[in-house]
This record gives structure tokens, sequence and C-alpha cells, in this order.
């Protein structure tokens, strides 16, 4: 795609339509990592934007994991100036997927597509704890050649994290999501799962997100990642940012109800942006 806002992610570029080069292949350094926010929102995007990401990951629900965003939103957020790749979870809790939730996913890939973004996001697990290839490839097929396709955190929810991953250059994906099989990014650095998982993924760009830090960076670096990925998010709502509580019924709205929601912070993206520059 020629539009800025829709171009493709700027780590490293694809030998074909879906799998990037190997990061650091062939050359002396590797290059800076790449750094991707997550956001909800047109605000958060632009908030993105403002802050120095290269692109940014929309989805619905971040405090549930993220769910697929609307079309609607979506469509919004294409033209606020950063590539953006969109999240396709058609509901929170785990990743074993049924024929219907699967068939709904199919759809909200290509209407995804359809509105310009740059990339989506997916991810499906068999219940014994393997990767779903099939309905990877179904996924992958729906977006079409156009777009690029990253593989979620399921691969931390999975049997073997690094044997996952080492699966996904046989699928055509380009890149995968992960905190190295851990909760946190920094666990699955220290433990040496991201470290591996780098050099088992072969053409697939590894991402690492998950609880990320500044001060993970450097050692995420070191360990080969091609893009960082936070949601360098705050709550607003009564009784945040200092603000008093809103008087209103104490009416509960479901189990996860809340008057507070998560929007990106400036300061959170530009405190990544400098960190990843200072790596040089």
């Amino acid at each position: 795609m020629t539009d800025p806002a829709r171009a493709s992610s700027t780590d490293a570029p694809a030998t074909t339509a879906r799998v990037g080069a190997a990061v650091g292949a062939g050359a002396p350094s590797r290059p800076r990592p790449a750094l991707e926010v997550a956001v909800t929102s047109l605000a958060g995007a632009r908030v993105a934007l403002e802050g120095g990401a290269d692109r940014v990951e929309l989805c619905s629900a971040l405090e549930l994991g993220g769910v697929t965003p609307s079309q609607g939103l979506a469509d919004l957020v294409v033209g606020a100036g950063l590539p953006v790749h969109a999240l396709v979870r058609c509901r929170a809790g785990g990743f074993d997927f049924d024929a219907d939730e699967l068939a709904v996913m199919l759809r909200e890939v290509r209407a995804l597509v359809a509105t310009g973004v740059a990339g989506v996001v997916v991810g499906a697990l068999r219940p014994e704890g393997s990767l779903d290839e099939e309905a990877l490839a179904r996924l992958r097929d729906a977006a079409g050649p156009s777009v690029e396709v990253t593989v979620h955190r399921a691969v931390d929810r999975s049997a073997d994290p690094v044997a996952s991953v080492a699966r996904l250059a046989a699928l055509g994906v380009h890149r995968v999501l992960t905190s190295g099989g851990a909760s946190r990014v920094a666990d699955g650095l220290a433990a040496g799962t991201i470290a591996a998982m780098v050099r088992a993924a072969g053409p697939v760009q590894v991402m690492a997100g998950g609880g990320v830090r500044v001060d993970d960076v450097p050692g995420l670096a070191s360990a080969g990642v091609a893009a960082v990925h936070l949601s360098a998010s705050r709550l607003v709502g009564p009784g945040h940012d200092g603000g008093p509580a809103e008087a209103r019924r104490p009416v509960s709205l479901g189990s996860a109800a809340s008057d507070s929601h998560p929007v990106t912070d400036l300061a959170g993206v530009r405190a990544a942006r400098r960190a990843l520059d200072a790596l040089g």
C-alpha cells in the first residue's frame, strides 16, 4: 500500500508478501527494534503517533486482553497516520475456538482488511495446547497477500512456546507477539526463552510484549527481538487522576463492570521511544 497511514511496518522488510527477512541476517548489527503501541481508540492512535510509535495494534477491551475492534473504529484509526494492525479475537478467555467462533473471526479479518489495515493479529490453539495450524492457515488466507499476519500471545499459552514459534515460518506468517511463555516479558527474558524463540523463529519476526517496562528494552534488544509491544496505558474515570468519584447509583452492569477505562499515556509512549532511540 502506498498510503503512509496504511503502509507496511518499519521493522525488517518482507522478502515475500508474508515472511520478513531474518533479523540481522548477514549484517554486523541488528536493526533497532520497532515500537508498537496497543490502542483502543482514535485518541490513543493519535497519542501513539505523537509519542513516536512505529505502528499500533488496535483492539477493544484491553482490560480483557483485547478483542476485535469494531469496523467503525478501524475505519477511523486507519486514517490516524500510523500503520494499523488489528487484533482479531472474537471473545475473551482461552484460544480454543469452535467452528462458529472461527467463522466469526474469518469474517472479521475480511472486514478489517477492507478498511485498509496494514495487518491482522490472530491466534488459535488446540485443546491439548498445540497451535491450531488449520485455523491459523484459514485466518492467514482470509487476510490475503496484501497485509501482514501476526500470531499473538496464544503461543505463550501453548504447551511448548519455543516449538510453537518454530512452526510459524511454515505457516507463512510475518511475526509473533510473545512474552516468552511467561506472564511478563521480564520473566521470559530472564529464563532465556525469548532469545530461544528468536533463534527458533527463522524468518518470522519476534515482537516482545506483555508487561514491558522501559528497563526491559536493552535486554530485549540484546535478545534480538524485532519489535517491542506495550500499551503505555493509564486508567481514567471517576476517582482516577486525582479526580473526585462521581455520585451515581451503585448498579452493576456486568461481572467486569467499571466506571474507569484505559487510555494511551503520552509520557509512557515517549519513554519507550527514548529507550529504543538510546540503543543507537
